[in-house]
């Protein structure tokens, strides 16, 4: 093992795109900034196109280091990888960032790669749920993770219920697997922002359920508008404030799918998008929403539940194992094709509700983001040490 910090190499996540996984790395690189200090250097790799704000974002954050590469302008060495077993450009890109391991995102780099690397896996949809995958797309996945497992990479997961379904698929796989689970602590600037103030610039209501998923399909927008159909019917009124981004390169008409049914159903007062707003203006509605929302179909380790539990906010959320996992019963559960079940919890929690609540972090939030810490950097240390014996 070496003395000095170890320089763990990551892949630029676009928050447009997926704002859980950028969510994920940002949240991760202030956990070991507090809680493993000068033990780890993460070095962002991105394009030339890349965002300069996101990046700014996390070079603001103690020991990380952003680094511009052509290769990194979506994925040129992939061909490569594949059939000669190395990213030649990405490779000499860590080379020369002193880089002393990857965490491979969606991206890999190749069996040839000099550098141990070790494969985040967030989940297997594509295997749970294959219908919602074109078929090139699902393809694409599998074969990515298959020579991934057959390079011989340590796999990261971030659940239990994500490790059944590797077992269950990958059966005869022999592979380093270890589970980090994450948890967030939000930056103490994001947390400036009055809530009511945010509450007021979006027209909201002092009682409202907070839905921060992005428009894809699995994430499943649909039961939401049927659960206030429902509610609508029997005279109830119930917001619901629902905020990401509306581009699914997988169906890239989705969103209007579910905002003409919003109109036809004559819901537009009662369903409330809000686009991508600013971080400190999603920990403002957070805080003072009377529940979190997350009706997905599947999830790998859900951020928006995790970021709700920091605050102690209320969660109403679908019966999956992975939320069951992440609550351990402490929520409201419904089926995911259970419209009626969801307008039933949604209307006794409004019932419930007595005005606009703003939330400050739980006093254990600590603990758990330490534990995640400490986690990912046992999982990165094993990794160096298996490539020195």
């Amino acid at each position: 093992m070496t003395s000095r910090p170890l320089r763990i190499a990551f892949n630029h996540i676009s928050r447009r795109l997926w704002a859980g996984g950028y969510n994920y790395q940002r949240n991760l690189f202030a956990a070991l900034a507090r809680f493993q200090p000068g033990e780890f250097v993460p070095v962002v790799f991105a394009g030339n196109g890349a965002d300069q704000n996101e990046l700014a974002e996390l070079a603001a954050i103690s020991a990380v280091e952003v680094v511009r590469s052509d290769a990194f302008d979506g994925q040129p060495g992939l061909a490569a990888a594949l059939t000669l077993g190395l990213d030649r450009d990405a490779a000499a890109a860590f080379h020369a960032a002193r880089v002393d391991v990857v965490v491979e995102a969606a991206r890999f780099f190749g069996w040839r790669l000099p550098i141990p690397a070790v494969a985040w896996i967030p989940d297997l949809q594509h295997r749970s749920l294959p219908q919602l995958f074109p078929r090139t797309a699902r393809w694409r996945r599998e074969i990515g993770f298959r020579v991934q497992i057959a390079s011989g990479r340590d796999i990261m997961l971030s659940s239990e219920s994500a490790l059944r379904d590797f077992r269950a698929y990958y059966p005869h796989v022999r592979n380093r697997v270890s589970v980090v689970r994450f948890a967030t602590q939000p930056p103490a600037a994001f947390l400036d922002t009055d809530p009511l103030d945010v509450i007021a610039t979006y027209g909201l209501p002092p009682n409202y359920f907070y839905l921060p998923n992005q428009f894809y399909r699995h994430k499943n927008h649909q039961l939401v508008v049927d659960a206030l159909t429902i509610l609508k019917r029997r005279g109830i009124d119930v917001v619901v404030c629902a905020s990401g981004s509306t581009e699914d390169r997988r169906e890239p008409g989705y969103y209007d799918l579910v905002n003409s049914e919003i109109r036809k159903r004559g819901l537009d007062t009662r369903f409330r998008h809000l686009g991508v707003i600013p971080l400190p203006h999603v920990y403002a509605l957070l805080r003072a929403c009377t529940a979190l929302l997350n009706p997905s179909r599947f999830e790998g380790w859900s951020t928006t539940v995790e970021e709700a539990k920091s605050f102690g906010v209320p969660l109403i959320l679908s019966d999956i194992d992975v939320h069951r996992e992440q609550t351990a019963g402490a929520a409201r559960y419904f089926g995911v094709d259970d419209a009626d079940a969801l307008a039933h919890h949604l209307m006794q929690a409004s019932q419930e509700a007595r005005g606009a609540v703003v939330r400050n972090l739980v006093p254990h939030q600590d603990d758990n983001v330490s534990a995640f810490a400490a986690s990912f950097a046992a999982t990165m240390r094993q990794a160096v040490a298996k490539s020195e014996r």
